[in-house]
């Protein structure tokens, strides 16, 4: 229809006098369509005051051919797709027109002074304009399959309002000019008048699309450090979909991952096929290993990129952003949107960074993982280390003294007996050691409860079995961070030695623990106000049992890179302060 249009104008077209006056306006339109307001969904232009202006002094035939020229002009030149060049400049004639039709209709309706007039006049066709203009583009975008939120919605209108109030204080300096009588116009009076206009097209295009850059680059910096807190936890996955949809607009996304074995794996995906996992054929995998690059499928090679048949039959564009590290390729990361070309070049560049702090990411899962084995094989390494220095060694002797008491109980029966209440003390020893190795073993209380509340069960447990009158109180503060296991572990093992110490020896009557989540550190201060202790003391003690007391706390702090501080006199209490570094309580073990 906006082309018939067009081309009724054409055929109607009064003589053409000025040229060069002309030439002039659609070259303002074209730089006015060429330097939009960019927002998710489009871009809002200041052209309406030109195409106003050209309305008034050559009428709406003029006007319309300028127009649609002006816009078929600036998407041809931005290689856009076949479908935007054949409606966006329609599309825009088909709203002024409207405009103009309407404002015919409604003016009638109005009576008042000539000026007045005039003024109302010109509100109501540029009300028209962005009204029927904005109606058109909802309806669009509605209709699509692409999401079309209230947020979009919104960004959309504070632009478009923004365009509406310059055409609108425009519109009204014209009229006011116009009424001047400041004699003839001419070319030079348009380009003076219309310059300005132009400059805030420039420099309001260019601010938003600085202010857009700076916000991606915000949220890429965001991405990146939210990604470092995920490392230690084992539902990253979900955070990567959350961060993921604030640094680019998608509408599918799939990670595919390489495991030791060099398998690939899906390990997530945010689409609309249940039956994914069936889908998916090795000759697939093998195509997605020739990718070492970003690349991007548009819908007339879609059907011929790797496991394209993964897509909803509705998406016609996918980005492939591979994971390469060290040269290696470790995974590859999958959008896909249903309008075609709609990945512009800011976006493939966001995904290209996104896919480079993943591959950083998955490797680093992957030495979490090669050292949580590790720290397993040494766990098992040691249980059979003291089985068979401890337990073992406890049993034999006790056997080997059953043994001997047995011969000598004919002749030599006290001493047979004697023998025989040795090794009950022996293995009564022996059990107790059994006891603690299985106690040892259980789950820590940070794995099943989170560190406050496991820190709080303690507390009432050792309120409960230790009737000593001790009054212990517990105060978190801050906003409690994400920390590793092992980070927990070591607050709440160097918490519990603290307390236990307190009771043995402190004879104190209150027992203060803060926890305190600051910015940069984790900090933990148990202060009482017992008989307190020497520490040199103290440690020449703890060399003699070097697994207990204040040297293990001092070995599980610097597991996270904390600095632990005891200040204790005697007669004046005792004060244990520790300091975990950012890096120590996101990442776990230091060196």
């Amino acid at each position: 229809m906006g082309w018939s249009l067009v081309g009724y104008a054409l055929f109607h077209l009064p003589a053409i006098e000025k040229p060069f006056e002309l030439l002039m306006l659609l070259s303002f339109i074209f730089i006015c369509e060429h330097y939009p307001m960019p927002f998710r969904k489009g871009n809002s232009s200041l052209t309406f005051p030109i195409v106003f202006l050209t309305y008034l002094i050559y009428g709406i035939e003029m006007t319309i051919v300028l127009y649609f020229l002006g816009v078929l002009l600036t998407t041809w030149i931005y290689r856009r797709p076949l479908r935007i060049i054949f409606f966006n400049p329609a599309q825009l004639v088909l709203s002024f027109m409207g405009a103009h039709w309407f404002q015919s209709m409604a003016m009638p309706l109005f009576s008042g002074p000539d000026i007045s007039m005039n003024y109302i006049s010109l509100f109501v066709f540029i009300a028209l304009f962005y009204i029927i203009n904005n109606l058109i583009i909802d309806i669009v975008l509605f209709l699509r399959p692409e999401k079309y939120t209230v947020a979009i919605w919104a960004e959309k209108g504070r632009g478009e309002l923004f365009s509406f109030g310059i055409s609108l204080v425009y519109g009204f300096l014209l009229y006011y000019l116009g009424g001047q009588n400041r004699g003839e116009v001419d070319i030079f009076s348009y380009f003076f008048f219309l310059s300005p206009l132009i400059f805030l097209a420039i420099i309001s295009s260019t601010i938003l699309r600085l202010r857009a850059d700076k916000q991606r680059l915000k949220a890429l910096f965001h991405f990146s450090s939210e990604l470092n807190k995920s490392i230690p936890t084992k539902e990253w996955d979900k955070d990567i979909k959350l961060l993921l949809s604030d640094v680019v607009f998608y509408e599918e996304s799939f990670l595919f991952t390489k495991d030791d074995q060099n398998h690939w794996h899906l390990t997530f995906s945010e689409g609309s096929r249940e039956d994914l996992n069936e889908t998916l054929q090795s000759e697939d995998f093998s195509k997605l290993e020739q990718i070492r690059s970003t690349q991007v499928f548009n819908k007339q090679d879609l059907d011929h990129a790797p496991l394209s048949r993964c897509f909803d039959k509705n998406m016609q564009v996918a980005v492939y952003a591979p994971l390469i590290l060290d040269n290696e390729l470790i995974g590859c990361l999958i959008l896909t949107k249903i309008r075609t070309n709609s990945f512009v070049v800011e976006d493939v560049h966001s995904i290209s960074t996104i896919s480079n702090q993943l591959a950083i990411f998955l490797k680093t899962q992957m030495l979490f993982s090669e050292k949580e084995q590790r720290i397993l094989l040494e766990e098992r390494n040691r249980i059979a280390h003291d089985i068979h220095d401890g337990i073992a060694q406890t049993l034999a002797g006790a056997v080997m003294k059953f043994d001997s008491a047995a011969r000598k109980i004919p002749s030599h029966p006290q001493e047979a007996q004697q023998m025989i209440n040795d090794s009950n003390n022996t293995l009564r020893e022996g059990l107790k050691e059994i006891r603690d190795s299985i106690y040892a073993l259980r789950p820590h209380p940070t794995e099943n409860l989170s560190l406050d509340l496991a820190i709080q069960k303690k507390i009432a447990e050792i309120k409960k079995s230790h009737n000593n009158g001790l009054d212990i109180s517990f105060d978190q503060r801050g906003v409690q961070t994400r920390l590793s296991l092992l980070t927990e572990k070591v607050i709440y093992s160097i918490t519990q030695e603290s307390i236990q110490n307190c009771i043995k020896h402190a004879q104190a009557s209150t027992l203060n623990i803060l926890l305190s989540y600051q910015k940069e550190q984790i900090f933990l201060k148990i202060k009482d106000d017992g008989v307190g202790f020497s520490l040199y003391e103290a440690m020449t003690m703890a060399m003699k049992e070097p697994h207990y007391g204040i040297l293990q706390m001092n070995e599980d702090a610097a597991k996270v890179g904390a600095t632990l501080q005891i200040e204790s006199s005697e007669t004046k209490g005792t004060e244990i302060i520790v300091r975990i570094p950012k890096m120590g309580f996101e990442g776990g073990q230091i060196g």
